[in-house]
């Protein structure tokens, strides 16, 4: 009888194992497949032309669509609402990367941010994957830390100190470090099982890392 109930315990925590690899390896796939649908309809975007206005607009939709994946991510209609949601938020950035493209060694500017943006998430998740910890303690102090960061950005559209800009998108790539860590370790030890839902975390880690990186890098390079 002893021998059963351990090779049943075993049985389940294979099937746990199994099941976690399968939505870790969805999840991956679908994440690299978003963001090279993102850089299509950004540079899509930056040939058109697009302007800030507009940019605005399309990130007001994403956040809506954003509702509309969490709400579709257990049927098959959440591939196309997350496909959806990635094309207009890599379609919204196209303006901004146009103007980063204009200036002086902007277009290695871009792809400092882009390589350090890749550099950290692989280094991050990989670091997560490989050790296995359990980073679910971190959540209450980065949602702290990602709404203070989103009122400073808030009152700093009526401040305009570029200082506090700065300091802004420091913190946040400081969070959205964080944020891979633990959205990471939600997967891996079984926190999320929706390989959708958990797509559109890191997708959201990576999209906010690239923005603010790039600021920085930006404000780095002007000085020059």
């Amino acid at each position: 009888m002893q021998d059963k109930s351990m090779y049943n315990l075993d049985a389940t925590g294979m099937d746990s194992v199994l099941s976690t690899n399968k939505v870790l390896r969805n999840t991956y796939m679908l994440l690299s497949m978003t963001l090279v649908f993102s850089a299509i309809t950004a540079g899509i975007s930056m040939a058109m032309g697009l302007g800030h206005g507009t940019a605005l607009i399309m990130s007001l939709v994403g956040f809506g669509l954003l509702f509309v994946v969490n709400r579709t991510a257990d049927s098959s209609k959440g591939i196309i609402a997350i496909f959806a949601f990635a094309g207009v938020m890599g379609a919204s950035i196209g303006p901004m990367l146009n103007y980063y493209l204009a200036m002086p060694g902007g277009p290695a500017i871009v792809m400092q941010a882009l390589g350090g943006t890749a550099v950290m998430f692989f280094g991050l998740s990989g670091y997560a994957l490989t050790t296995r910890k359990d980073f679910s303690y971190m959540g209450g102090f980065l949602m702290v830390g990602l709404l203070v960061a989103v009122v400073a950005m808030i009152a700093n559209i009526f401040l305009h100190i570029p200082a506090l800009s700065l300091t802004i998108s420091a913190v946040v790539v400081l969070i959205m470090s964080g944020l891979i860590l633990f959205d990471t370790s939600r997967i891996i030890n079984g926190g999320e099982t929706n390989y959708i839902r958990a797509t559109v975390a890191l997708y959201l880690d990576i999209y906010n890392l690239f923005i603010h990186l790039l600021h920085l890098l930006g404000a780095l390079g002007g000085d020059d």
